[in-house]
């Protein structure tokens, strides 16, 4: 599987093969077919899978965030600081995103693996809602803004930096666009 989302990320979907991914992990068409009946399973349990890491790494670094302070918006800006590092790690490996790329084809996945794509995004906003929202009960926002936007910009930034640094190759991106976050939500919330 690992060879397979490496293979998806960086080609799509639909021009990854399976014998690409069969080469790619040094395995046979049988092994293939007796783990995944077609395609449509493979991109499936990628999907799953993928989506279940995105929520322990969710989980995991806002734990982390809130055991190391109780001020709220300090929560989610060392939050951002932790993923950030994640990021960079995970684009220089490999840049992109699963998620991102079944989106672009979206006729090519099944609708369960379509909705696991919209949970996990959905998993994002109503964390990072929730967060703002703590974050607005202490801090009023100097602007009249919708949180839900702003907890949406929180996905479209790091999605929006896999764009940039699969264009561009510099990992260094995400940094500079997770780091202008930061600095709006500090004059957002007054911080």
């Amino acid at each position: 599987m690992d060879a397979a989302q490496t293979l998806v990320i960086a080609r799509g979907f639909a021009a990854t093969t399976v014998d690409d991914m069969i080469a790619a992990a040094d395995t046979t068409k049988g092994a293939f077919f007796n783990h995944f009946p077609t395609k449509q399973a493979l991109a499936h349990a990628l999907m799953e899978r993928y989506a279940a890491d995105d929520a322990e790494l969710l989980s995991t670094l806002m734990a982390r965030s809130e055991r190391l302070t109780d001020d709220p918006l300090q929560q989610l800006l060392v939050f951002l600081g932790l993923l950030t590092d994640e990021l960079e790690d995970w684009m220089t490996a490999t840049p992109g995103c699963l998620m991102a790329s079944f989106c672009y084809e979206r006729e090519l996945v099944d609708d369960e693996t379509e909705e696991m794509i919209v949970a996990a995004l959905r998993l994002w906003g109503n964390t990072m809602h929730a967060k703002l929202t703590e974050v607005a009960d202490r801090y009023p926002p100097q602007l009249d803004v919708d949180l839900q936007a702003v907890a949406d910009q929180v996905a479209t930034t790091i999605e929006g930096s896999y764009v940039m640094v699969r264009a561009l190759g510099t990992p260094a991106i995400v940094r500079g666009q997770m780091d202008q976050l930061k600095a709006y939500l500090r004059l957002l919330f007054g911080g």
